[in-house]
């Protein structure tokens, strides 16, 4: 029996921010369903040259699957658009029942790497918008018999390594927890990650893992199917910090196959949750396990044929514009240390130390290394998911990222 057969939200009004797509459409939808109430506030009212989906499509999708629906041009940035739609939806369906406040900015690059105009935008979406979508529907969550504020957040993490690497993202995330803690006491935070710490599919994942990362993922209805499990609580479900899988088993849910968009294939790991690696992610991971070989060996295999391309595509204008020496410390079949020294004159590669003594150390397994050199495998996605781990110029890291894209077809 479904846990979910008795808990209805017909006639409930959805305020849902960046409901256009992804995890905000997909909570729509399971609210339409019963025939909810849906206020599509979100920015995209024409397509999108690379997203899909508009606020028109997705009211149309809403409709379909039960529901009603109101679509509102909202950029969460705009104080005046987001009071007009909340207006707007008072005077349609008579009030507002629930706050999800799913819309967000993100960008995972170091602080001197960040540009300014990146932490306005996660500042003023992540906070200031929450924020103020927060106080605009509070005067009508209040009139609610049963109001909620459901906000989607990356959990409250102060490992030292996401405020050193990643400062944007992870100080204006924590802020909006804060901020959204004291707005009302029917607040809490589903966080878009289960305990196997394992990532959903969204544009967002797009982004940083490139095409066939949807294989590694979950699809969004599970984050749906545990938002709907909170937004059927009573409100004193409150101030709670919730993990969607822990929330599902809690609730009776076994089967987590229908959550994996490819079925059997292997899940990866999400991003901001302390984990420990296992198989050849743990094996890539840790430094202490570093298989070496013998100088004097000769190294063969694909490792070696990527360095041995790397050589050749070595030019005195990488050398200028990048000014950095890598060394790899790689495990598994031709691990060992390696190196690419795009600093002194004339530039090389190869096995071994570097000529010089390294900027940059970074750690992974050799299978990673190659998929990360033939463009299989983003470094930023590699990072994130614990397959790579750096030491050192995190700027001259990311050179080297750009130089990868430029290298890929060679490769």
């Amino acid at each position: 029996t479904s846990p979910f057969t008795f808990r209805k939200l017909a006639g409930c009004t959805l305020f849902i921010t960046g409901a256009s797509r992804g995890i905000g459409k997909a909570i729509a939808l399971k609210a339409a369903k019963d025939g909810a109430n849906i206020v599509i506030a979100a920015k995209t009212a024409e397509p999108h040259p690379t997203l899909p989906g508009t606020i028109y499509t997705a009211a149309e999708e809403i409709e379909a699957a039960g529901g009603k629906a109101l679509p509102c041009i909202v950029n969460v940035r705009e104080e005046q658009q987001i009071i007009n739609a909340v207006e707007k939806a008072v005077k349609t369906f008579g009030g507002i029942d629930i706050l999800v406040n799913n819309a967000s900015a993100i960008s995972l690059t170091g602080t001197l790497e960040t540009a300014t105009k990146k932490v306005n935008l996660m500042m003023d979406v992540n906070v200031r918008g929450t924020y103020l979508t927060s106080k605009a529907c509070l005067p009508h969550l209040r009139k609610s018999k049963n109001p909620h504020i459901l906000n989607l957040s990356p959990p409250m993490n102060l490992n030292p390594m996401w405020f050193k690497n990643h400062c944007g993202e992870l100080q204006s995330e924590p802020l909006l927890l804060f901020c959204e803690k004291h707005v009302n006491t029917c607040v809490k935070a589903l966080f878009s990650s289960p305990p196997n710490f394992l990532a959903i599919h969204t544009a967002a994942m797009d982004m940083l893992g490139g095409a066939g990362i949807e294989k590694q993922c979950r699809k969004t209805d599970i984050l749906a199917d545990a938002a709907y499990c909170i937004l059927t609580k009573p409100k004193t479900f409150t101030g709670n910090f919730i993990i969607d899988e822990v929330l599902l088993r809690e609730e009776g849910v076994k089967d987590f196959d229908v959550y994996a968009i490819a079925p059997g294939h292997p899940l990866m790991p999400d991003f901001f949750l302390d984990k420990k690696l296992s198989g050849s992610q743990q094996e890539g991971a840790d430094e202490a396990k570093v298989k070496t070989q013998s100088a004097a060996a000769e190294p063969s295999g694909p490792v070696a044929e990527t360095f041995r391309v790397i050589q050749g595509a070595v030019t005195e204008e990488y050398v200028r514009t990048t000014q950095g020496v890598f060394q790899f410390e790689l495990s598994g079949d031709g691990g060992g240390t390696w190196y690419i020294d795009l600093k002194t004159k004339g530039g090389s590669a190869g096995f071994g130390k570097p000529p010089v003594p390294a900027d940059v150390v970074m750690s992974m397994s050799s299978g990673d290394f190659v998929k990360m050199f033939t463009g299989k495998l983003k470094p930023t996605l590699a990072f994130m998911s614990g397959k790579l781990r750096i030491k050192g110029n995190m700027g001259l890291a990311i050179k080297l990222e750009k130089m990868l894209s430029q290298l890929n077809s060679k490769l």
